[in-house]
């Protein structure tokens, strides 16, 4: 409904009140409206589920729109993010949010800073995809809330040429609500427990749900050790479940992202039922590290697979656990991810320990072989060091073609000796592109960070801390955050503005019309920035 449109059906709204209801005014009812354009959880998770499906599709047709996003762990970090990107590129298109078990865990549980081990409270989850779009909701709110008062002031002035320019920049207002790639594990439990903490972060907001393969109580970051998947049935049990709960939820085209971190796990806490030679579960027992044995020699408590007339014993540890066979991760992976697109998953996550475009397209290849339209999230962390990575393959490339090597060595390549040579130049030049030549070459649709804030955050902090308690006192605060601040346009200079306090004052002269007591008056501190 347009702008317009809200006025005068709220005109003839307060007519049919017969005057008792004249204290209210049309125009500010609509602006309220505008401000406050999504009702709930499910109409952000409908409204950003047709975004994602739409920038998949674009996708599909040209690999150059592939999309972005950058882990946030508080709402307000989500918020000024999506602030920063209106600013500089004018729209949030292809740019997301993503929500990391791994912050939430670290930052946001009740128990203090955790591993991200599934240890902290499910519920958090959903709590913050709430704080995050409460915050995305405020940012339109303010936006449009200076746009109204520049309305008002154009009118005020006679400007009708600059009212009108205002009048549609207001009726085509870009959201800052996005689409927020969320981050539920391994489905803190059962498949029954993995529905219930679906249906409560669609109901949140989310669109898109990413879910992994390992086991729930053993569940590891996948950047570290001790990693245990499960059989594909058990995991494909937990997709169906977030499908279900989306299609409880109306959100029919809801996302479900399906990780595997088969590359590094070498354990499964299971071995899977198989009826028939082939099926899923005999495939998935066909990556186990077994010895063939003797009926006669056979041990107590031994499972036994018979496979292709023999007996085969596969290798349990002390854990309990059965172990995979050495350099099977790859072919398990294309194994999950050609399983989960066939029963339902829209997006894969392939979980590496290196960011190598060659490795990444090797497996995709291979899967789009049989889904020729798969489509990967490709986590570009922070686990990598991306520096090393890059020169490392810059060296092995020129070794490999030929070209002297022998100024260099590979082991100290991160050393701050080799900034500046051809070496280090060709791989920044890497990693700068990385993003679209892996999703050119290696079918990543999505590219997300997903701990940069949490990073950004403690280099701040530790920059700040350092010149405010030295020397350099509160021009510490000053040159190296406030300045900068004032001339580089960031919006949380006005805090107060930012905080609500000029939305607030809209709504007292709403309420009370002269007789309201407003905080935006001439003593107010904020406008020492105004110029």
């Amino acid at each position: 409904m347009t702008y317009q449109t809200h006025i005068a059906q709220t005109t003839d709204l307060i007519r049919s009140y017969n005057g008792t209801w004249d204290g209210i005014d049309a125009e500010a009812v609509a602006r309220m409206r505008l401000q406050n354009r999504f009702q709930t959880g499910l109409d952000i998770a409908r409204y950003t589920a047709a975004i994602m499906r739409k920038d998949m599709a674009a996708y599909d047709l040209d690999p150059a729109n592939y999309t972005q996003s950058l882990g946030c762990w508080h709402g307000f970090i989500g918020q000024q993010k999506m602030i920063s990107i209106k600013k500089h590129f004018g729209t949030t298109d292809r740019r997301y949010l993503y929500l990391s078990g791994w912050m939430v865990a670290a930052l946001r549980s009740e128990f203090g800073p955790l591993p991200d081990q599934s240890m902290h409270e499910k519920t958090s989850v959903p709590a913050l995809i709430e704080e995050l779009y409460t915050f995305l909701r405020q940012a339109d709110a303010r936006e449009l809330g200076m746009m109204f008062r520049d309305l008002d002031h154009a009118r005020d002035g006679g400007n009708e040429i600059e009212a009108a320019r205002l009048l549609n920049a207001i009726e085509n207002h870009q959201t800052h609500v996005v689409p927020i790639i969320a981050d539920i594990d391994a489905g803190f439990g059962n498949a029954e427990a993995t529905y219930l903490l679906a249906r409560k972060m669609i109901e949140a907001g989310a669109c898109a749900l990413q879910i992994e393969n390992q086991v729930s109580d053993e569940k590891q970051c996948g950047h570290q050790d001790g990693k245990v998947t499960v059989p594909h049935e058990d995991f494909l049990a937990k997709v169906r479940a977030c499908r279900y709960a989306f299609l409880e939820l109306g959100v029919e085209d809801g996302i479900i992202v399906t990780r595997t971190d088969s590359l590094g796990a070498g354990l499964t806490k299971q071995i899977a039922v198989s009826t028939t030679p082939g099926d899923l579960g005999d495939q998935y027992n066909s990556y186990l590290d077994c010895e063939e044995i003797d009926p006669a020699t056979a041990k107590n408590g031994d499972l036994i697979l018979n496979r292709d007339g023999k007996l085969l014993r596969p290798k349990r540890l002390p854990s309990n656990l059965f172990q995979f066979r050495e350099g099977t991760g790859a072919d398990r992976c294309v194994m999950d991810c050609i399983a989960s697109l066939q029963n339902g998953a829209d997006l894969l996550w392939i979980e590496t320990e290196k960011p190598h475009i060659e490795q990444i397209a090797g497996m995709v290849d291979r899967i789009r072989e049989v889904v020729p339209n798969a489509k990967l999230v490709y986590n570009n962390s922070p686990s990598f060091n991306w520096t090393l990575n890059f020169r490392q393959q810059v060296y092995d490339a020129w070794a490999e073609a030929g070209k002297d090597v022998s100024a260099f060595d590979r082991a100290r390549l991160m050393s701050v000796d080799y900034d500046g040579t051809e070496l280090a130049d060709e791989a920044d030049e890497r990693i700068r592109t990385f993003q679209k030549d892996a999703a050119a070459r290696a079918g990543i649709f999505h590219h997300l960070i997903t701990l940069p804030t949490y990073h950004t955050a403690a280099l701040s902090t530790d920059n700040l801390a350092k010149e405010y308690f030295g020397d350099q006192g509160m021009l510490g605060y000053v040159k190296g955050v406030q300045r900068k601040e004032i001339r580089e346009g960031i919006a949380c200079v006005k805090h107060q503005n930012m905080s609500g306090s000029d939305l607030g004052d809209d709504h007292k002269e709403y309420f009370a019309g002269e007789a309201a007591l407003k905080a935006g008056g001439a003593h107010n501190t904020m406008n020492q920035f105004a110029a």
